[in-house]
């Protein structure tokens, strides 16, 4: 079982990537460790059961309005109690709803971040719920290439000099998609895997013999992603003489990470094979198996009727 990461994230980062207006800065720095969201209605009327103060906590109308109905003393204490219980990453207020003066004074002695959203509660809320569950997935790192051709994510695989980067050179010249280059990072969200690339190392391709390229500035912003569902693992490898590979296609085969198999293709590198080509022809065919037609089926049953 893999347990959840913890992720420290720069006000400016979230702010951008939520749509949230930053109203105080606090320590700086948001560390989310936790996958829900608390909306703290129960902790302000006095229920602490079950209360975990490494949420993201959002005050929306109701919230808003059972605080006005207090004199500023009992909000404020109300607010405080908040705080008893550990370090609250951080407070968004929905509905582009003002502060109260005791929020303010109680954000301020724990300095706790205070961001403000236009949306409405139960939209916040959503937005929360899907960008925690991709900061805080499980993932693992794996040496490979990271491709999208003809919309199938491909992971390219094999050890170092076998030709990844340049079959991947050839594939971006083909018009495919470049997501992440020798490093990848893999993530399980909802039962799929997903990969991207470090941020030090996005868009970088190394070529032995050329050197570090850019390949959204060389090719353009259509010739990369940020992210792409893995759905077919390549496995490059030097030609064995004497080895069996598949040769009709039927032979299942697959790759594990975080506990989720993926279907793998080993593909033989010799002098004269053209990879790229031979990739897209993986994908296509994939993305007919997954539709329900089997060409080695079709000739299996050609055979038999005969």
């Amino acid at each position: 079982m893999n347990e959840r990461v913890t992720e420290s994230v720069m006000l400016d980062k979230l702010a951008s990537d939520l749509n949230l207006e930053i109203i105080y800065t606090g320590r700086g720095v948001v560390t989310l460790s936790s996958m829900s969201v608390e909306r703290p209605g129960l902790q302000l009327a006095g229920f602490f059961s079950y209360f975990d103060p490494r949420r993201i906590m959002v005050f929306g109308l109701s919230e808003h309005e059972y605080l006005r109905s207090f004199s500023s003393e009992e909000r404020r204490e109300k607010l405080s109690r908040l705080f008893d219980y550990g370090e609250v990453p951080c407070i968004i207020l929905s509905r582009d709803l003002p502060s109260v003066p005791e929020l303010m004074e109680v954000v301020r002695k724990a300095s706790c971040p205070l961001f403000r959203s236009p949306k409405v509660t139960t939209d916040l809320m959503s937005d929360l719920y899907i960008y925690l569950n991709r900061m805080l997935a499980p993932s693992v790192t794996e040496h490979g290439v990271l491709m999208e051709v003809f919309g199938v994510g491909m992971l390219l695989t094999g050890k170092s000099g076998v030709g990844k980067s340049e079959t991947a050179m050839e594939l971006i010249k083909r018009g495919h998609r470049l997501i992440a280059d020798d490093s990848v990072i893999i993530k399980e969200i909802a039962n799929d895997l997903y990969g991207t690339a470090p941020e030090i190392i996005r868009y970088f391709i190394e070529l032995r013999g050329i050197g570090i390229i850019n390949v959204k500035s060389m090719y353009g912003s259509g010739s990369v992603l940020n992210e792409k569902k893995i759905e077919l693992v390549i496995q490059l490898e030097n030609w064995q003489q004497g080895k069996e590979y598949d040769r009709m296609g039927d032979t299942a085969a697959f790759a594990e990470y975080l506990g989720i198999k993926i279907p793998k293709l080993t593909i033989p590198v010799s002098p004269g094979r053209n990879l790229a080509i031979i990739i897209e022809v993986a994908a296509r065919n994939f993305r007919l198996k997954s539709m329900g037609y089997d060409a080695s089926q079709e000739l299996i049953t050609r055979s038999i009727g005969r």
